[in-house]
């Protein structure tokens, strides 16, 4: 290259610098203005026009390790991060003042209806996020101070044998890949929770069974319940008790019911962008 081309593309670099900063400059000076017209409007939006989606699901346990191990190590979650040793008064009235209330107004201690005491640091709070493709689960530990982050041992007692016909109950649900044997997965499923010790872990049939030995005896084709009928034709689903006793579900959705939820993506999409 000669001087004089290098004179010239260095005097073109400068003066592009110059424009994207002039650029810049200007549109520094209005985007505050925009941003606050933006977020004015946006105040005053539906309120569905206000969110972004699900940021997460929560889940409390009462061993923080197998929880972590579960959702990590088997199910192949991606933590984000972790945060603990929550106390205090704000942490205690953001997340525990209605059932506060309800003590006063039963007349009981709080802890006889499983409230910790995070205002004065008897009970300390930790939690670790993970990351799904699309979604992220949190784990929640509610502990003794004396206990160690991560410990096995949970403030309050878990509810045990939580069936999910109770109104309140809540379940995480993983989408399996199209491509994966199903049956296959379940049976792999448990027996890695198994070589874990994650005895909890047990998926139901679709076939009748009346005891443990029945069920495990169950032929691998009876782990996976088929729909056929619309709307629901080809949902496929399992319901299985994660390591912690909560309800869990694997499902695919195949055929008919993938353009079903894949159709109502698409108009969700579109009602968002023209919001």
């Amino acid at each position: 290259m000669h001087k004089s081309d290098s004179r010239n593309s260095a005097s073109l670099a400068r003066r592009e610098v110059l424009g994207v900063t002039g650029a810049a400059m200007l549109t520094g000076l209005a985007a505050p203005t925009a941003a606050r017209a933006l977020t004015a409007d946006r105040d005053s939006a539906p309120l569905g026009a206000r969110l972004q989606g699900v940021q997460h699901f929560g889940l409390t346990v009462q061993n923080m390790e197998r929880a972590f191990e579960f959702y990590t190590q088997v199910l192949g979650g991606t933590e984000v991060f972790r945060h603990g040793d929550f106390q205090g008064d704000q942490v205690q009235n953001t997340l525990l003042a209605d059932q506060e209330i309800l003590a006063n107004e039963l007349g009981v201690d709080p802890q006889t209806i499983g409230v910790p005491d995070l205002r004065g640091g008897a009970q300390r709070l930790d939690v670790r996020f993970i990351q799904f493709d699309n979604v992220v689960i949190e784990l929640l530990q509610y502990r003794d101070a004396g206990q160690p982050m991560g410990g096995p041992r949970a403030f309050a007692e878990p509810v045990q044998h939580m069936s999910p016909a109770y109104p309140r109950m809540m379940h995480i649900c993983f989408h399996v890949r199209d491509d994966v044997d199903f049956n296959k997965f379940i049976a792999d499923l448990e027996a890695e929770s198994a070589r874990r010790g994650m005895t909890q872990v047990r998926a139901n049939r679709s076939i009748r069974v009346t005891t443990e030995q029945q069920r495990r005896a169950a032929p691998q084709d009876a782990n996976t319940t088929k729909v056929a009928e619309a709307p629901s034709d080809g949902w496929e689903l399992i319901y299985c008790k994660g390591p912690e006793g909560e309800q869990l579900e694997f499902v695919k959705a195949l055929g008919p019911v993938k353009r079903r939820f894949g159709d109502a993506f698409a108009r969700q999409q579109r009602l968002a962008a023209s919001r």
